[in-house]
């Protein structure tokens, strides 16, 4: 997060009480995030997947499908070749449901989500731990952070997401996915977890809804979407702007100061590399002068090390040659380029929905229905935040 935002910031230099970030003893000496060969991994490179026929051929079947199979166990499926061998896919209950559907009015289309098209928003699903809305009640979540590494060859890794998320989008979720598989197929490192960590309210920004209302939002956009993102309420509940250099920091003690790290397959423990996730305008903020203190930018870059997701018109690696500090762990920093790209903005998100315009397929129907639900982003906003190029 931009720390001019702070509403109490006082630029690096002429701060004489600067809370320190956790020594180097308290966070793991781990591995650089460098790209290795992939030759290195010891897998054919061009060799494709397996047939899930040979895998599980009887998951490969359908009870509808016309099949044979030879004596090696090759299956092969028959096309249809007249009107007497295709079969009615829908069962007897789909066929009333149908009849049923046909009878109801269909109306125009309508920029509100209906309740119909999500799960209930109080329903928690099973297996989910929610956040708390104040600090005495806070536990950090890790309802879905691996227990056990599940290649003990690999290093383990948990990614974490700080901003306003004001309002969580599609893009803040396909982050996460990028950086997945840029981990995979370039490092020796394994994903155990992800995190949300949304910034309190004492971030003075325009458009910021109320940090309960933030976290909260965020927890309908993975909880029903992802199999390993969940929701950090720490850093939003506290009392004052804290900067990301501690909030990493918190992240290790919680993962592996309390908890010692994660387990390998052979029982011992290994701990864990902390990595922030960013775009390439939150990295471009730090080459700003007197806005991020050096000593931050060492301990981000160097004790944890950085994932930045490249956006339109940013060029992150010139800046990485150009900065002298992220030069300096440029091994530690990897640059994910987005094959498909993605310009979603939580700002332009909140112009549509003050014009009354459509957001769907924009960020997940919860999250609208929520947005809705509350009244939220109706205030307006300063046009010049709305037309700046780095949007969050």
């Amino acid at each position: 997060m931009d720390p001019t935002n702070d509403p109490n910031f006082t630029p690096p230099s002429l701060t004489r009480h600067f809370q320190p970030p956790a020594p180097s003893s308290q966070i793991p000496k781990n591995m650089p995030i460098s790209p290795i060969v992939l030759a290195d991994m010891g897998n054919a490179v061009d060799a494709p997947p397996p047939h899930p026929s040979k895998n599980n051929p009887s998951k490969s079947r359908s009870k509808h499908s016309k099949e044979s199979s030879d004596e090696n166990g090759t299956y092969h499926s028959k096309i249809p070749r007249i009107h007497t061998e295709l079969v009615n896919s829908s069962s007897d209950e789909d066929t009333s449901e149908t009849a049923k559907a046909a009878t109801q009015p269909i109306l125009p289309p309508t920029v509100e989500v209906k309740w119909y098209q999500i799960a209930d928003l109080e329903e928690v699903p099973h297996g989910i731990q929610r956040q708390a809305r104040s600090l005495d009640k806070y536990e950090f979540p890790t309802h879905r952070l691996a227990t056990t590494l599940s290649d003990d060859s690999k290093y383990p890794l948990v990614i974490v997401a700080c901003g306003s998320f004001s309002p969580v989008t599609y893009l803040h979720l396909r982050m996460f996915e990028m950086a997945l598989d840029a981990i995979s197929e370039q490092t020796r490192f394994e994903v155990i977890g992800g995190y949300y960590s949304p910034v309190s309210s004492n971030y003075k920004k325009q458009g910021l809804a109320p940090a309960h209302h933030r976290v909260r939002m965020c927890e309908l956009a993975c909880e029903r979407t992802s199999s390993w993102l969940m929701v950090d309420a720490w850093e939003s509940l506290q009392p004052k702007y804290t900067r990301t250099a501690l909030v990493l920091d918190h992240f290790n003690e919680e993962i592996n100061i309390k908890r010692g790290g994660i387990q390998t397959k052979s029982g011992e423990k290994r701990g864990v590399k902390i990595m922030l996730l960013a775009g390439g305008d939150l990295i471009e903020s730090m080459g700003e002068p007197d806005v991020w203190a050096d000593q931050d930018l060492h301990h981000i870059l160097g004790k944890y090390g950085c994932l930045i997701v490249e956006r339109t018109g940013s060029d992150v690696r010139s800046f990485l040659l150009s900065h002298d500090i992220m030069y300096e762990h440029r091994r530690n920093v990897l640059v994910i380029k987005q094959l498909i790209y993605n310009d979603i903005s939580s700002t332009k998100i909140r112009l549509f929905i003050r014009r009354g315009m459509s957001v769907q397929y924009l960020l997940p129907n919860s999250v609208i229905r929520y947005i809705q639900q509350y009244k939220l982003y109706y205030d307006s906003e300063p046009v010049k935040q709305v037309m700046a190029e780095n949007v969050d």
